[in-house]
């Protein structure tokens, strides 16, 4: 049977005991550089970081005395993975993870450390799944899809629900796609108590999962991209999440890379709240001018998750910043005498932008051994002033060209 609005509803009381209604707050820096009026749903605020425990307690609770003695398996990217792990653990049931190898570090160990048993196995999550189904057969586990199973997508639908009683005069919701487990329980819920609230969805274009399937009819696999959104990069959108979604779900975009490093920086810098790159696709759709429509309207964007590794994070960030014009780097040619990098500098610091780094390249500088090429990283304000810097350095005999 498909999953419907009483299946949302009997999850939320089921689940209510060991999942938090996270905060729905308001956020007054991204309603201004978006035009909308934003509203953030911080489920990044649960236990192990993101919405999936909803799904995972759900459908844990939804088993059998003898299923829950044999244990669960599951492939996931990590966020799936913590939530069973952790709610397993409470609710004393044994859980096996398969990951593929692209998963966070951090997703790894911090499964491993709720208890789980896992395993790093596969390039992609076709093949993690394709080994986890093997387990499950030879150890009578029992399967729980990450975001095709129906109690997993009812689980998910209390997002819906909550946020509907946190902000009542929405108009829409902006949520990631990538299996498409919560938005389909998002919109079935949202929908079938308020059909009037838009809820959008957003891809990235490393991903595309749903786009493809709205594209064949179908759900069919993508092949893998780098992507700053791991928990995106299932290679398909689900089969039941799909046929429920197609029918909810009001309009779907996608979104660079670019733009995700940058909603992330923004989601730092303005929110304090860090998020992995799923969760930043909603404020990236907005912040690209990809959502036209809700300039001026109450928006709620679905912050699903934050674990991102802190390694990822810091390159994330820095990627941010060159995104946004606050950090650049060129090549100039300057003289290998004394005074002539304080000359560089002096400029530079005149036009009151910040040196991070200089590189001094004598190897590959050409045959004249009085001058030496530099590579400088230069703390900029914005892209004027990265074009101000160029010209103040051109006019005093410097040259440049962006390095790479």
């Amino acid at each position: 049977m498909p999953v419907t609005l009483s299946d949302i509803r009997a999850a939320r009381r089921r689940i209510n005991s060991g999942i938090i209604t996270s905060p729905c707050l308001e956020s007054i820096p991204l309603s201004e550089i978006t035009g909308s009026r934003i509203v953030c749903k911080y489920d990044n605020a649960q236990r192990t970081g993101s919405f999936k425990e909803r799904g995972a307690r759900n459908a844990l609770l939804r088993l059998s005395a003898a299923q829950k003695k044999l244990g669960v398996i599951a492939a996931s990217a990590g966020n799936h993975a913590l939530g069973l792990a952790y709610h397993g653990k409470l609710l004393g049931i044994p859980v096996t993870v398969v990951m593929p190898d692209y998963a966070p570090l951090i997703k790894i160990t911090t499964s491993q450390r709720l208890g789980a048993n896992v395993i790093v196995k596969g390039r992609d999550f076709v093949q993690a799944r394709a080994l986890a189904d093997e387990l499950s057969t030879k150890h009578d586990y029992t399967y729980i899809h990450g975001f095709d199973h129906d109690d997993i997508i009812a689980g998910q639908g209390t997002m819906g629900l909550e946020i509907l009683e946190q902000v009542p005069d929405l108009d829409a919701i902006v949520c990631p796609i990538g299996g498409g487990g919560l938005i389909a329980g998002l919109s079935l819920a949202v929908k079938s108590v308020r059909p009037k609230v838009r809820v959008i969805g957003v891809e990235s274009k490393a991903t595309g999962n749903y786009a493809a399937a709205i594209k064949a009819g179908h759900p069919v696999v993508q092949p893998r991209r780098p992507t700053l959104c791991d928990g995106l990069a299932t290679l398909t959108v689900g089969a039941n999440a799909f046929s429920i979604a197609r029918k909810h779900v009001d309009e779907v975009v996608s979104v660079s890379e670019d733009a995700i490093a940058l909603a992330i920086l923004r989601m730092v810098e303005l929110e304090k709240t860090v998020v992995e790159g799923a969760a930043a696709a909603p404020l990236a759709a907005m912040m690209s001018g990809k959502l036209p429509k809700l300039a001026g309207k109450n928006v709620v964007l679905a912050v699903c998750g934050g674990n991102i590794d802190p390694a990822v994070l810091s390159r994330i960030i820095e990627s941010g910043l060159v995104n946004d014009g606050r950090l650049t780097r060129f090549r100039a040619r300057i003289s290998d005498r004394p005074g002539g990098l304080a000359r560089l500098t002096k400029v530079i610091a005149d036009c009151g932008a910040s040196v991070k780094d200089i590189a001094h390249d004598r190897a590959f500088s050409g045959p004249d051994v009085s001058a030496v090429q530099v590579v400088c990283t230069v703390e900029t304000r914005d892209r004027k002033h990265i074009n101000a810097l160029k010209r103040e350095l051109k006019k005093n005999g410097f040259p440049v060209e962006v390095a790479k």
